[in-house]
């Protein structure tokens, strides 16, 4: 966890360091029992890290080991073509629809220089992670280039970089006030525009965004 002057009560900062946990030989679910994998974390007011203030994670991974997730609410100053262009990939289809004009995301501080893309799993690619029937994350090159040839899944989000948690820190996050947790709904991820993400899944616990404070209790 980065360290910042603090002259009042602490607030919750994520982990910005630059390597990614290893989640690879670990599967037990994490140390409070529960995973929180396919849940949105939803920043309170108390979050004053100014990566992860007033932002959306999904939470792809939760175990002992730790946690992994994508900001889905912050956008970069790249379109997916864009992107596509910078990686010496060839579009091969129309640079009007959609996929292809969406905006990449900032995922995140780990890794930011590397592609994260959740998306429908309607097929595998070179390194997937399946997170539910609905959502899977690839880190491969692979699947940018059957967006590129116009066959790449029907949903999906691309982001740079990721949210990366050590063992027991988002526990310690959450039980510090600094998130909100709530069962993701695909439609926030892959249908609303950026900017309406926050107060979409705030709505899901019922929260109006006005009326959030930073003294509220995590759900």
């Amino acid at each position: 966890m980065s360290k910042h002057e603090k002259t009042s009560k602490p607030s919750p900062e994520p982990d910005p360091s630059p390597d990614s946990p290893d989640f690879s030989s670990r599967s037990e679910v994490s140390p409070a029992g529960l995973s929180l994998a396919d849940h949105f974390l939803i920043a309170m007011p108390s979050m004053l890290d100014p990566v992860f203030g007033g932002t959306v994670v999904y939470l792809c991974e939760h175990n002992t080991g730790g946690a992994l997730g994508v900001i889905i609410n912050k956008a970069t100053d790249m379109t997916v073509e864009n992107l596509l262009s910078r990686i010496d990939l060839k579009l091969e289809i129309a640079p009007a629809l959609p996929s292809v004009r969406d905006t990449v995301l900032y995922g995140g501080p780990v890794q930011s220089d590397r592609g994260f893309v959740l998306h429908a799993p309607e097929r595998k690619f070179t390194s997937t992670m399946p997170v539910t029937d609905a959502v899977a994350l690839t880190t491969s090159k692979d699947i940018l280039e059957a967006v590129a040839r116009g066959e790449g899944p029907s949903r999906v989000v691309v982001s740079l970089g990721c949210a990366g948690w050590g063992a027991g820190q988002l526990e310690d996050e959450i039980t510090r006030n600094g998130w909100l947790t709530v069962k993701a709904d695909p439609a926030i991820l892959f249908e609303l525009p950026l900017e309406r993400r926050f107060a979409a899944a705030l709505k899901l616990l019922g929260i109006d965004p006005l009326m959030l404070s930073a003294e509220a209790g995590h759900a």
